[in-house]
């Protein structure tokens, strides 16, 4: 896909990730809808701020009316509230569950058909090492992340005859507000996982692997599904 002149929507792009994906994309000349709860936070300039709760189906409608020229669409908006699966509390790992999982296929139905109206274009979903590792203590996170996987991979075939290709992006801790609790040498600059996101994305791979550790864990994964 031809960067240069997509018409991208972004999740959660008022900080993190999200923001540098967004801003590496105004830099390769893209139009870049900044999508965020709260727009008012977006302070990219370049960016069109956009109204978006990818959990309230009314707010996608609407921001998918709001950006009809859209060619791409980047999920990159996510939570993690360290919840345990069996003893956690339960409305965390729903709202884990409505935000990773339905949240993304929401904002996913909504801007299928106007992607595939602009003649095509290409999803991303923003994934995790955790879609494919599973450890107690985000249990529900990673639950989250692995419906999400398995969703990306199902609307990657049916989507492919209309012209949009579909990406997973997969990366371990990221030097992110969400992982300011975890040491430095523990994790990557989001901007290299920009970076990397953004190539995937033009050369249309179906996995993006952004770090050493998502790299290792998908070739264990491969050596023992050998």
């Amino acid at each position: 896909m031809d960067l240069k002149h997509a018409v991208a929507v972004v999740t959660g792009a008022n900080r993190g990730l999200g923001r540098h994906i967004a801003e590496q994309l105004l830099e390769r000349g893209a139009t870049v809808y900044a999508a965020a709860r709260r727009p008012e936070t977006v302070d990219l300039p370049g960016a069109i701020p956009l109204r978006l709760d990818i959990t309230d189906p009314e707010s996608v409608r609407e921001a998918a009316r709001t950006a009809s020229d859209a060619t791409l669409l980047v999920n990159n908006a996510g939570i993690s509230t360290h919840t345990q699966l069996v003893s956690g509390d339960l409305e965390s790992v729903r709202l884990e569950l409505e935000t990773h999982f339905f949240g993304t296929l929401q904002t996913t139905r909504a801007f299928a058909p106007v992607i595939e109206a602009n003649g095509g274009g290409a999803i991303l979903n923003v994934l995790s090492v955790l879609s494919w590792v599973h450890p107690a203590g985000y249990g529900a996170y990673s639950a989250g992340k692995a419906a999400a996987w398995s969703l990306t991979d199902s609307v990657r075939e049916e989507l492919a005859p209309r012209g949009i290709t579909v990406s997973a992006l997969h990366v371990g801790y990221m030097d992110t507000d969400m992982a300011e609790y975890v040491a430095p040498e523990q994790k990557t600059a989001p901007a290299l996982v920009a970076a990397q996101a953004l190539e995937g994305i033009e050369k249309g791979l179906p996995e993006i692997l952004a770090d050493d550790l998502s790299r290792q864990v998908k070739q264990q994964l491969s050596a023992v599904a050998g």
